[in-house]
């Protein structure tokens, strides 16, 4: 089978040519295309980076610099730190969705209405929800709510406020993304908005670097301008795979992504890999970043073919449908676990060369969290998201559905 655009019309190719001709040429295109109405593979990556992210919150950084393990323990302690880049996978696929929502519909009349309104729905009730259930339980401060409720979450410590619960500071940054974003999309070409996306992939690790070079380190992974780069890298392949380029070339970019980060770790001795040398403070997440979107890509790539059923397993896909809540609740399940224990159990809080103990924690409030958070995907966030269609219509009634548009679940 030869080679088509990925991201043009069918009928671009059919025309000038009899109409014999013309259908296989569509069935064709159809099943190289890479941009659908629904992916599910997106869902496993979604899986993906929460599974990273909460084992790592789970076992490397809840035990990591305070209990000692040998053995088996120590190593499955040590596996779980690449973990803590699950969250540069989310910024890379977010990038990757909006930006292509945001593309698709960027004629229709409502486009800022219907973006907002859309982007309210799923994510501000389930936020505000944990917001006033962790104040109402005293973990945070009325200052860190406050911040928190315009999200400002990750720059808390400018304010001289203490950060209160760790997850909520990529979603600050996400949600600055949303603010600037949509406008930028509106008014730049597509030629213009590749070279707006590849310029903050540029400027932000330069950012990282001329930062650390002055001795200011505090937020070179949170700060929204030292962070951004992860959500742009992920706009720019969603140009990418709006343009013409075919699926080998497509099968090429996927490689080139992975060969840069790999072949940067032979940088190691200089410590690119690190955030203690200058080297790994400009260099580091964005290494992460480009491996993360060639994973994008050779998902999409794997989810167009007759390899589609590695990329779509149930119990991966199932994680990345309830990813939202898991994020946002599974921190708190641990710290309740641990209340609990101190004060019910003592026995059962980890301690030294105890890795059951902490496995038991892990297997235990893991499951009372995804649990949890079916109940709030099932019985809260799906019933938000049904009212999408009646306040679209109220408030933006002229927002006509984009045909082959991509919708975020």
């Amino acid at each position: 089978m030869r080679d088509v655009p990925v991201g043009d019309e069918p009928n671009v190719h059919c025309r000038a040519i009899e109409t014999s001709r013309c259908a296989p040429n569509m069935r064709e295109f159809q099943s190289n295309r890479l941009v659908r109405p629904v992916m599910p593979e997106l869902d496993s990556i979604r899986g993906l980076a929460i599974l990273g992210v909460v084992f790592y919150h789970g076992f490397f950084w809840g035990f990591s610099s305070t209990l000692h393990f040998s053995g088996v323990g120590k190593t499955l302690l040590a596996l779980t730190q690449p973990g803590i880049f699950g969250v540069n996978l989310f910024f890379v696929l977010s990038g990757f969705l909006i930006s292509g929502i945001l593309i698709d519909s960027r004629d229709n009349p409502a486009y800022y209405r219907r973006f907002y309104i859309r982007r309210a729905l799923r994510i501000l009730p389930v936020y505000y929800a944990l917001l006033t259930l962790l104040l109402a339980m005293r973990w945070i401060t009325a200052g860190y709510f406050a911040l928190s409720f315009i999200y400002l979450s990750n720059v808390t410590n400018l304010f001289g406020v203490s950060p209160g619960y760790g997850p909520l500071w990529s979603l600050a940054v996400e949600e600055h993304y949303y603010i600037f974003w949509p406008l930028i999309v509106r008014k730049l070409t597509r030629r213009q908005l590749t070279w707006c996306a590849l310029g903050i992939c540029l400027l932000v690790p330069a950012l990282r670097a001329i930062s650390f070079h002055f001795g200011y380190k505090n937020g070179l992974q949170s700060y929204t301008w030292f962070a951004i780069d992860g959500l742009a890298g992920g706009s720019l392949l969603a140009i990418l795979v709006r343009s013409r380029i075919t699926r080998k070339q497509a099968w090429w970019i996927s490689a080139t992504y992975f060969a840069t980060a790999i072949l940067a770790t032979v940088a190691a001795p200089l410590g690119i890999l690190t955030a203690d040398r200058a080297l790994g403070a400009a260099l580091k997440h964005t290494l992460v970043n480009s491996f993360f979107s060639g994973v994008l890509l050779l998902f999409l790539l794997l989810g167009t073919s007759s390899w589609k059923g590695l990329v779509n397993p149930g119990w991966l896909r199932f994680f990345g449908y309830i990813s939202y809540g898991l994020y946002l609740f599974h921190l708190m399940i641990f710290h309740l676990y641990d209340l609990w224990s101190k004060r019910f159990w003592p026995s059962l809080i980890p301690l030294d060369y105890r890795f059951d103990l902490v496995a038991l924690r892990f297997v235990v409030a893991g499951a009372v969290a995804v649990g949890f958070s079916v109940l709030s995907r099932k019985y809260f966030e799906a019933k938000l998201l049904a009212l999408k269609g009646p306040i679209e219509a109220r408030f933006a009634p002229r927002a006509a559905a984009v045909p082959g548009a991509i919708e975020e679940h």
